[in-house]
């Protein structure tokens, strides 16, 4: 294990969260995963990877979610991002291969809340948890819209 590593590992027991030895054991509860590999350039002058790129891996994660529901954009009705959070639970390094999962907890007329979970087998665990609320969006007409019938099926399909 590298110092990297066995690092992380202490901040997760000292913080009190358990850690797991597989992407799949974490992220059971995640319909839909992303695998994404750390790149050097992530990281910040303070050796681990600086708090903006975990949004773009969340945004990644979104997209294929959005592509496995058909809400990808190409209709009159699309999603757009009302907001999300991030809440770092372990620091991560260069190099790592992660596991992002993304799942739908909660559907509304308009929109849907999903929630994603960022796996790393270099700590054996959940490294950042996220969410993000997805409203439905007529760029038409430049106003939300009701959530269309097929996304609705197609969101608890994955469920």
């Amino acid at each position: 294990m590298t110092k990297q590593a066995a690092i992380g590992r202490l901040f997760l027991y000292v913080c009190g969260m358990t850690t797991t030895t597989t992407a799949d054991e974490a992220l059971a509860a995640y319909s839909v995963r992303a695998t994404i590999m750390v790149q050097w350039g992530d990281q910040d002058a303070f050796q681990h990877v600086n708090n903006v790129v975990y949004f773009r891996w969340f945004e990644t994660a979104r997209m294929k979610l959005f592509e496995r529901i058909g809400f990808d954009g190409k209709d009159a009705v699309g999603p757009i991002l009302a907001s999300t959070s991030c809440r770092y639970k372990a620091p991560i390094h260069y190099p790592d291969e992660l596991v992002i999962g993304t799942r739908v907890v909660d559907v509304g007329g308009d929109r849907f809340t999903m929630e994603m979970a960022i796996f790393s087998p270099r700590t054996g665990g959940i490294a950042a948890t996220g969410e993000a609320l997805i409203v439905a969006f007529d760029y038409s007409a430049q106003k939300k819209a009701p959530l269309p019938a097929d996304v609705v099926t197609a969101i608890a399909a994955l469920r």
